[in-house]
């Protein structure tokens, strides 16, 4: 057993899951109940995650110290460094440069510390058969700057010294990176040499769908759900593990509110009928889902107004049938982490199907797959059956392209952006790109800049282009498109979608960017 102390960090169930890739059992707790867990459970090993906090900041979380001398290994990831630091006597300040996204750390260090002999003597536990080198993933904005007595400095990156921190004797570690993320490289690694200090012995595991589809069918007993679908891999997934819990009690319905792409509504009647023998509700409301976001320009107010929508027009569904009880979702765990998940974490935007949904709903929720990445989801897929072109679609975002519009919503910026957005699939696709990308799409950024058009002045809309590689959605890395696909890409836009004077494309990884822009 491994005990993972929740500071609010975006990854913390990242942390939860690769011990269960590893095979090991581990359990999420809050710091206040931090000692109580500890004696009850006796882990062999505590693990602190990041959070959004500074440890000097007023109210910030912590725990008691005393989890230090338990004689229990423990690792402090991010905040979690920041804060076993602090409490033993070191210090941490704001950074004059702060780090978020890609950057390279070193085990090869070369000078000497108060407290230790030379650095470079032997490799510490935490790095064996590790790189002296080796890419990370940093989100943060604080540093350590002094080390408690007993510790020694492990690595360094190229603007903090303390990368990672140590006491080995009393086996408790501080890394200021991510080792739990997909794009640090080492980072399974890194976690099984903790493991290993915590002498605790992996077990195989992997998803079991009968135990998924068995707690369906205990929670939903001979009630009904209406299932929202949107056309895309996670509602499918969903669907196929409640369709196979409750079978005809599950009612399909899918709103056309004309955000979302054209082969949603393609998917919907043409292939869900194909793969579960029942015909989906289609539900044509258009110009309800402009005029409710006519005026709205905050993106956190989008968000809320469509979650609103969808769940109002699932009622009346629901309303019209017998024994209806549940709303099914396709939720995953990367929309959930964003609406504020857990107590100390910070809200980063409201999904329309988490925190965008009304505090008061007739319809209890019936989310499946809730706590699972993207790369999760398709495996179950997989277990399902469900054919490739399904499993591996394109994500796209429940508010479609309601949170891909910067600015007022009309219909006429609405085919604007749908005309730009086709442009970017079809020549992401003709340059054999389609698998090779994780998501890639266009936004209308509400910015306008002089172009010459004719040779004359011409002032039009920027439109931004967005295409990451990811494995779960948690950190994304800008996609390395070649030039000559931009270039095709920025040609056919600005001289087919009206009223636009450029492209620019984003480079901005996760972290800091989000992968939607609202």
């Amino acid at each position: 057993m491994i005990i993972i102390i929740d500071f609010g960090s975006q990854t913390t169930h990242l942390i939860f899951r690769r011990m269960g890739e590893m095979g090991v059992k581990s359990t999420i707790i809050d710091p206040e109940d931090a000692i109580n867990q500890i004696n009850k459970l006796r882990p062999k090993g505590i693990i602190l995650s990041g959070g959004p906090a500074s440890v000097y900041g007023k109210n910030s979380p912590t725990v008691d110290k005393k989890i230090f001398g338990l004689k229990i290994p423990v690792l402090g990831i991010c905040y979690g460094q920041q804060l076993l630091v602090h409490l033993l006597g070191g210090e941490v300040i704001a950074a004059k440069i702060k780090e978020y996204g890609p950057a390279f750390v070193s085990t090869k260090l070369k000078e000497r510390s108060r407290t230790s002999s030379y650095y470079g003597e032997a490799k510490p536990a935490l790095f064996v058969n590790i790189p002296d080198k080796f890419k990370v993933w940093m989100s943060h904005g604080d540093e350590v700057i002094k080390i408690p007595p007993g510790f020694r400095y492990l690595a360094t990156s190229e603007n903090i010294k303390a990368a990672s921190v140590g006491d080995e004797k009393r086996n408790i570690y501080g890394v200021q990176f991510h080792p739990e993320v997909q794009h640090t490289d080492y980072g399974t690694e890194i976690l099984k040499n903790f493991l290993n200090i915590c002498q605790e012995n992996p077990e195989s595991r992997e998803i079991n769908i009968k135990d998924l589809v068995n707690d369906i069918k205990e929670k939903v007993g001979d009630k009904k759900v209406v299932m929202a679908l949107s056309g895309g891999t996670d509602s499918f997934v969903a669907a196929a593990l409640i369709a196979r819990s409750i079978n005809r009690n599950l009612i399909p319905v899918y709103v056309d509110s004309g955000l979302m792409r054209d082969d949603a509504l393609k998917n919907v009647t043409q292939v869900f009928p194909k793969l579960f023998g029942m015909k989906p509700k289609v539900l044509k409301v258009k110009n309800v889902f402009l005029k409710k976001l006519k005026n709205i320009i905050d993106p956190e107010k989008k968000r809320k107004a469509i979650g609103m929508l969808y769940v109002r027009l699932f009622e009346k569904v629901a309303k019209r049938q017998k024994n209806v009880e549940f709303l099914g979702q396709g939720t995953t765990y990367a929309d959930f982490i964003h609406s504020k998940s857990t107590k100390h974490a910070a809200l980063i935007k409201s999904h329309h199907n988490v925190g965008g949904l009304p505090k008061k709903m007739k319809l209890k929720l019936l989310e499946p797959i809730r706590y699972f990445y993207t790369d999760q989801v398709r495996y179950i897929g997989k277990k399902l059956g469900l054919p490739e072109e399904v499993i591996y679609q394109q994500p796209f975002p429940g508010p479609g392209f309601a949170v891909r519009i910067l600015g007022k919503i009309t219909d006429k910026r609405l085919n604007k952006l749908k005309q730009a957005d086709g442009i970017v699939m079809d020549e992401i696709e003709r340059a054999g790109l389609k698998n090779k990308i994780f998501q890639y799409f266009a936004i209308l950024t509400s910015t306008k800049s002089t172009a010459i058009k004719g040779d004359g002045r011409f002032y039009g809309e920027i439109v931004a282009i967005r295409a990451y590689t990811t494995k779960d959605r948690m950190t994304a890395d800008w996609a390395k498109i070649p030039f000559h696909v931009l270039q095709h890409i920025s040609t056919r836009i600005v001289n087919e979608v009206p009223e636009v004077s450029r492209v620019v494309y984003d480079i901005t990884t996760k972290p800091p960017a989000t992968m939607e822009w609202e």
